[in-house]
């Protein structure tokens, strides 16, 4: 890292061009690095933003063209040489060429944030012959929306760009990844949009089914058991990360991403979802929950034993759990941040027991389609941007709001499994006699 940056400091927009254009024909030059140290001079005012942005886009995109004319100058001939040791034959070059000309764009942008993959998506399009014009306009609209993101992120991180970078970079990853399976997901579904709408109908019919069948009460049962346990696993997971001490790169990425998405323009917004996750607004829920459950509940005594037990044992649960928590802490703690970070969050942890048992109640007791299908989209909307308020509010830590989410899903998935199960064997139970 220091040669790296004694270089820059030295010969500045040189060093820039020449390591990016290195990189995309795929030099091991770590191109973030160089981005992200660039960013911070400019943060000094030793280098211009606009300039580096272009140098760096300029040299990406021409270490992007080299790749592609070696590409198509000399892998065509090795690939019709080699190509069927390894299942590439002139059928299987020509039905790939044929895809990536016509979805290649999309892979071209995402690439650049994938490292070792825009490393040879430059030899790959020479190898498939795509048309150059069509490969230029993605493969430059790429370089410079890469180069962009990374100097402007060293520009506005300024001091600490190097301690986020490790961090960044592999949430830009998980970014990357999932923007794929996106693209994919999309793909997937203009080709079979069909045979998908058919699908989705029997979905919601056997949803139907699962949830007024007393046949079928096993198969949600089961449903539940399985998230349930992957919250188990997640949250032993986030245990051993908080007896380690390894929070600290998720709150920081976090406490980074949050001001970057959501701007002041918000503050009314978040004021008003962070409301929704306070005690005045959770009682107003169970007490209309209550009253919901009289009118239209199908296991009324059960349905109501069940409410008292999430909202009364999730008091004592998360109480116990950050009390346990306290005492293991690795680090030693003030007294404001005993009250105010606290690990798991009791407010979220009980606003996502609250949320998600109404949620649940509301679609148990009712068969319309359009509540099977709002209600629970709706409830992870009002989720994600209760939690997104208290960390755009600066209230809490995000380890522990997600700590607080994962640690309620895990005792409102067993009560619910509790309340299944007591509904099952009291149907089965009818049913012998």
């Amino acid at each position: 890292m220091g040669n790296i940056t004694t270089y820059i400091d030295q010969f500045g927009y040189i060093v820039l061009f020449i390591a990016l254009m290195l990189e995309m024909i795929a030099f091991p030059l770590p191109g973030e690095v160089f981005m992200g140290y660039s960013g911070f001079l400019v943060y000094q005012g030793h280098l211009s933003w606009m300039l580096s942005i272009l140098i760096a886009g300029i040299g990406a995109s021409i270490g992007m063209s080299l790749a592609y004319w070696i590409g198509y100058k000399l892998g065509t001939p090795f690939v019709e040489k080699h190509g069927h040791r390894f299942h590439m034959g002139p059928e299987r070059i020509e039905k790939t060429s044929r895809w990536f000309s016509k979805h290649g764009n999309k892979l071209l942008i995402i690439a650049y944030f994938i490292p070792g993959v825009r490393h040879i998506t430059g030899y790959f399009s020479g190898i498939t012959q795509i048309p150059f014009r069509t490969y230029a306009l993605f493969a430059y609209s790429g370089a410079f929306l890469w180069v962009t993101v990374f100097i402007t992120l060293g520009k506005i991180l300024g001091p600490q760009w190097e301690q986020f970078h490790s961090s960044v970079k592999k949430y830009l990853i998980i970014g990357s990844i999932v923007i794929a399976v996106i693209l994919a997901t999309i793909y997937i579904y203009k080709k079979y949009k069909v045979e998908i709408k058919d699908t989705a109908i029997k979905i919601i019919n056997l949803t139907l089914n699962v949830f007024h069948s007393r046949k079928q009460v096993g198969l949600l049962i089961s449903i539940t058991a399985i998230l349930t346990l992957g919250l188990i696993i997640l949250m032993i997971g986030m245990i051993q990360d908080f007896l380690g001490n390894e929070f600290q790169d998720f709150n920081e990425v976090v406490d980074l991403l949050i001001p970057l998405t959501f701007n002041k323009d918000w503050t009314k917004v978040m004021l008003l979802f962070s409301l929704m996750g306070s005690r005045q607004v959770l009682l107003m829920l169970i007490i209309l929950t209550l009253f919901w459950i009289l009118w239209r509940g199908r296991d009324k005594i059960f349905e109501l034993l069940s409410l008292a037990i999430v909202v009364g044992g999730g008091e004592v649960y998360e109480e116990s759990l950050r009390g346990i928590f306290h005492e293991l802490s690795p680090l030693d703690h003030s007294f404001t941040d005993q009250l105010f970070y606290s690990f798991p969050s009791e407010q979220s942890l009980m606003t996502f027991v609250i949320y998600g048992f109404v949620f649940f109640i509301l679609v148990r007791t009712t068969g319309k389609v359009w509540i099977h299908t709002f209600v629970p989209i709706a409830g992870l909307v009002i989720l994600f941007l209760t939690a997104t308020s208290r960390l755009f509010l600066e209230v809490q830590l995000p380890s522990d709001v997600a700590a607080g989410y994962v640690f309620g899903g895990v005792w409102l998935g067993l009560n619910i499994l509790l309340l299944e199960i007591f509904r099952l064997m009291r149907s089965v139970g009818k049913g012998a006699h």
